[in-house]
């Protein structure tokens, strides 16, 4: 039995998120029909992320136990020609057999980006908000997020999950022309946390609430004291980070 890694990437434009439901298009179910083909065998993908509809990713890893023989390159090259084109196999190679995509990451970065203006080309990856949004103050609040937090105010309400305690590695504000980027570095994340982050950081960008605010937010561990969830859209997992 070998275990065999891939590092994707997929526009997540027009999938219902990535793990496989009822009825509905998702990135797993592309994924595992596609390496059915390839290896004539049931394979079933673990992910390091479950990303949600509409969002984006640039360097997912999932890994699968297989027992075909087929060489590193040709897992790349032969899902590449059977993949339909808003999913591409950036690598593939063999790995120890405990690799786990999921429990063996150290941690995930993601970044959220948002278009200052309307804009034409690249309007599916970025949220665009017509209202000027104070970036100095965004980035105060930002900077209280970095370490070991209790994240409950920043999760989807009634998420399964065991704690809500993640520990940000880095989370910053910047501004790229027009856009404005969010980029945070965890090891792990909840439900929407990132996106429901980003819609309380333009809320303070706004003025609609202040930094002393958001410190009560973190501390509420309250869904209902948070912010709006920002679109999918703007979201993109961009890389896993293992040992």
């Amino acid at each position: 039995m070998r275990n065999i890694k891939l590092e994707i990437e997929y526009d997540g434009t027009n999938f219902c998120g990535w793990q496989i439901q009822s009825k509905v298009r998702t990135v797993q179910e592309e994924l595992e029909a596609a390496l059915n083909q390839l290896t004539r065998e049931k394979i079933r993908v673990i992910s390091a992320g479950r990303t949600d509809a509409g969002v984006h990713a640039l360097g997912q890893v999932v890994n699968f136990k297989t027992k075909s023989l087929l060489p590193d390159r040709v897992f790349r090259l032969g899902l590449n020609g059977i993949l339909p084109k808003d999913i591409r196999v950036i690598n593939a190679e063999e790995t120890e057999i405990k690799f786990n995509s999921r429990f063996s990451a150290r941690s995930r970065n993601y970044k959220y980006y948002i278009a200052t203006r309307q804009i034409a080309v690249g309007r599916q990856y970025a949220w665009f908000y017509k209202k000027t949004l104070d970036l100095d103050k965004m980035q105060q609040a930002c900077s209280l997020i970095v370490g070991s937090h209790d994240f409950k105010s920043f999760c989807q309400a009634g998420a399964d999950v065991n704690h809500y305690l993640c520990h940000v590695k880095k989370a910053d504000w910047q501004k790229e022309n027009e856009k404005l980027i969010f980029n945070i570095t965890a090891n792990r994340f909840l439900h929407n946390m990132v996106r429901i982050l980003v819609g309380t950081f333009v809320n303070i960008g706004i003025g609609a609430i202040e930094i002393d605010d958001f410190l009560h937010i973190l501390e509420a561990k309250n869904r209902i004291d948070a912010g709006p969830t920002a679109p999918p859209h703007g979201l993109f997992l961009v890389k896993v980070f293992y040992e």
